[in-house]
């Protein structure tokens, strides 16, 4: 199963663009709502509608986050137009969440939003040594973000209040043990088959053109060869980076931020502890919760008279169903990690300790200190480079606001060119040739659609001055200019004859190949020649290098009487024409594999009841796409079945 989806990375990635949801939205529903501004709506939900400026905008969000959790993500699969068009979904989706929580009145509490921000590990770094919340660091990430830590705050608290609408909908996905094995069996289901492949390249030497055909052809595809419209650009660019290059730090600093610092910048002390809960929640009842005090007494006085035996108390008693089964054990953590009065305890201890009862909103703890783990402190050579560059950082935070300034009147007073701006900032003037639909998968600024569109203007055309300073991504601002124009122009058929012949040539060979293959299906289904390729199994979980279009033909096929027939059209690369011989059944799993299956079915069972009740709320908010979803292949598979 797992190396299923391994394989399949593609359809994974599609899939977790609109599946993957921040630890924290950065940019939530209302970070969409004030973009904006003009344009014809793409999407609206009830009154509500979303311009072309909010879907850029949401999909910048998506490309950056993803970049940024897999750097190797191929940048083709993230400026897809498939890609774009899920970003406006999830844009949408959240819409109507939104307007879902507020018509049910559902808000998260001050104690709900922080908790969860003591649960998330960017903001767990922010604690000092000493256990002490760092503030000024907070302020520095939440301004990293174009926030305020209120602004920040409220994101995130409308980030879980979002949660709330669908996670009581998922919770109530139930998926018994036969299900479950119903719906593995009949997912990994394989079937024994032979397919004889008609290739396109086999044909091509069987097609004959005259200049006839390439003229025809040429007058009615004329915009496929169309040149489009260009221009030759210099731009420059103010980031962090930018900003960071032009400070020069003070020796003496950088020793200061050492001796302050070094503790931190070492590392931090982690601490390894089990635990013994008896649950009891702020709203149980006195009377309840004195018995479960009681009952945490009781337990107390066994540990402490045979420390040994924690582990195995831990396991019959805990009410954590995460650690019980380890005896408790929640493995090393730092500060920050856990709620407060069981941080204080646990970092108050002495290896093998046993504390007092610990009172948190979870009900009442027992726990045992099981190891602490020290880092070394390290020298001030092995960490200079780090401190240089938090030095900078900082001080690149509080100047870029003066140099963005600085940046955005240099290029709207000295339009005609960018090297004044440049100079005074110490930017580089970059030259660049630019297409209005340019995909640039090495360069983001200059694939940003708002840049496009500046540099694209009539008046940026006509002029040739600077454009206005573009903000396209959280302290990166740029601004470009036109050098040469070139508009877009229909070649003539001479400068582009053996383009034209090329594809005319794979059209018909194309052609060629599902005559012949569509021919031999209707043949082979009464006499099946006894050349054909030898039998393989396949199944979703072993493709065996099968096209992935002819896997889903094969699959999808209702297998009523063996052997059956299908014939699946492969567009601009040919036809198969496949021989399904045998159903059999799935290799039975390994016991973790089981286990692993029966906890991906309940999530993907989860998902399917959100989905369900997503499509519900769609209707009720009056949910409209104005723009219509991408083909995923202009030449998607036909498929024969006989």
């Amino acid at each position: 199963m797992f190396e299923f989806v391994r394989k399949h990375t593609k359809i994974m990635m599609i899939l977790m663009f609109l599946l993957i949801i921040p630890s924290f939205a950065i940019v939530g529903v209302d970070g969409f709502r004030d973009i904006g501004g003009g344009g014809a709506a793409v999407a609206q939900v009830g009154s509500h509608s979303f311009t072309q400026a909010d879907w850029d905008a949401a999909h910048k969000v998506d490309v950056d986050r993803l970049r940024a959790s897999m750097p190797n993500v191929d940048p083709k699969l993230l400026d897809s137009d498939e890609a774009r068009y899920v970003s406006l979904e999830r844009l949408v989706r959240e819409r109507v969440m939104s307007d879902a929580a507020n018509e049910a009145r559902l808000h998260t509490t001050d104690a709900r939003l922080a908790f969860e921000l003591q649960r998330n590990p960017t903001i767990a770094s922010l604690r000092t040594p000493d256990g002490k919340f760092d503030k000024t660091r907070y302020e520095q990430l939440a301004a990293s973000q174009g926030l305020t830590t209120d602004g920040f705050e409220n994101r995130v608290r409308n980030d879980l209040t979002l949660r709330q609408v669908e996670s009581g909908v998922a919770a109530t996905a139930f998926s018994p043990s036969a299900l479950v094995d119903v719906s593995m069996k009949a997912f990994f289901e394989r079937r024994e088959v032979q397919i004889t492949r008609f290739n396109v390249s086999d044909y091509a030497s069987k097609v004959a053109l005259s200049d006839t055909d390439i003229e025809a052809f040429y007058q009615a595809n004329a915009p496929m060869f169309q040149a489009p419209e260009s221009a030759n650009v210099e731009y420059a660019v103010l980031d962090l980076d930018a900003v960071k290059k032009s400070i020069t730090l003070n020796e003496q600093d950088v020793k200061t931020y050492y001796e302050q610092n070094v503790a931190r910048l070492s590392g931090k002390e982690e601490r390894r502890a089990s635990h013994i809960l008896i649950t009891a929640g702020k709203d149980m009842p006195v009377a309840e919760r004195e018995k479960a005090r009681e009952r945490a007494s009781d337990l107390l006085l066994q540990v402490r008279k045979s420390p040994g035996s924690f582990p195995e108390v831990a396991k019959k008693n805990s009410q954590d169903s995460g650690s019980a089964s380890r005896g408790g054990d929640l493995d090393f953590f730092g500060h920050g990690a856990m709620v407060k009065p069981f941080e204080e305890a646990v970092f108050s201890m002495k290896k093998g300790d046993i504390s007092d009862l610990v009172e948190s909103d979870f009900g009442f703890h027992i726990i045992q200190l099981t190891d602490i783990k020290v880092p070394k402190q390290r020298t001030f050579e092995e960490l200079r480079a780090n401190i240089e560059s938090d030095l900078k950082g900082q001080q690149a935070q509080r100047k870029f606001a003066e140099a963005a300034e600085i940046f955005t009147n240099g290029v709207y007073e000295q339009s005609d060119s960018l090297q004044p701006v440049a100079d005074r900032l110490k930017l580089e003037v970059k030259t660049a040739n630019l297409q209005r639909q340019t995909v640039s998968p090495d360069n983001t600024v200059l694939s940003n659609a708002k840049l496009l569109e500046a540099v694209f203007s009539a008046d940026s055309i006509e002029k040739k001055r600077n454009t206005e300073a573009i903000e396209i991504a959280p302290n990166q601002i740029v601004s470009a200019r036109i050098t040469r124009y070139t508009p877009a122009r229909t070649r003539p058929v001479d400068e582009v004859r053996d383009a034209v012949r090329n594809r005319l040539i794979a059209t018909r060979s194309a052609e060629l190949a599902k005559k012949d293959g569509s021919e031999k299906l209707a043949t082979w289904k009464s006499a099946a020649p006894g050349n054909m390729p030898a039998a393989i199994v396949v199944s979703r979980d072993q493709v065996q290098s099968v096209q992935g279009t002819i896997l889903k033909a094969v699959l999808r096929l209702d297998p009523v009487a063996l052997p059956t027939w299908v014939g699946v059209d492969l567009g601009q690369q040919g036809y198969a024409v496949v021989r399904v011989n045998k159903v059999l059944p799935r290799v039975p799993a390994a016991v973790d594999a089981a286990d692993q299956e029966r906890k991906q079915y309940a999530q993907w069972l989860a998902l399917a009841e959100s989905d369900a009740y997503y499509s519900a709320l769609k209707h009720r908010f009056k949910v409209q796409f104005k723009v219509s979803r991408p083909s995923r292949n202009a030449l998607s598979p036909q498929v024969a079945v006989e």
